[in-house]
């Protein structure tokens, strides 16, 4: 139902990003999967590369932490086999390449948060926490993580 609900509004879940260090895109642990931080990428190709505030606008910013958000489920359903079990949205972490004086994380990151709630309704709702950067790996504009319930 959710991948259904997913190309309903327009998206596809991507190949899992493949790690670019010695880490694992996602660990499962007991009934929560967290993942590592993914990046606005398709295909393996950065999208949105550079500062947000400079480079790209809040609303490009928003259309990144998309991307991202899209990584971050690519990557929870191949340690779970099926977004289905997901119970809860339980956290999702936005940093964000800013340029100097950018104070509208929480804006930008809200491009990942309002298609979490239009994706699972109630169980979309999470705690965030936006964080401004000065710098990102392979100069990505945004990365994002996330943890979730399993049922």
């Amino acid at each position: 139902m959710i991948e259904q609900k997913l190309k309903e509004l327009g998206y596809s879940l991507p190949e899992p990003a493949k790690p670019l260090a010695a880490y694992i895109p996602a660990m499962k642990i007991d009934k929560m999967v967290y993942t590592s931080g993914q990046l606005p990428s398709v295909n393996g190709q950065l999208m949105y590369k550079g500062k947000i505030g400079f480079n790209f606008t809040e609303e490009d910013g928003q259309k990144a932490a998309v991307l991202s958000l899209l990584n971050c489920l690519a990557v929870i359903k191949s340690v779970c086999g099926d977004l289905d079990q997901i119970e809860h949205v339980v956290k999702l972490t936005a940093f964000i390449n800013s340029a100097d004086g950018f104070t509208n994380q929480p804006k930008v990151a809200n491009g990942a948060s309002e298609l979490l709630l239009k994706i699972f309704g109630e169980a979309g709702k999470h705690v965030r926490s936006a964080v401004g950067v000065n710098e990102l790996p392979l100069d990505a504009a945004l990365e994002i993580e996330m943890t979730v319930k399993l049922k």
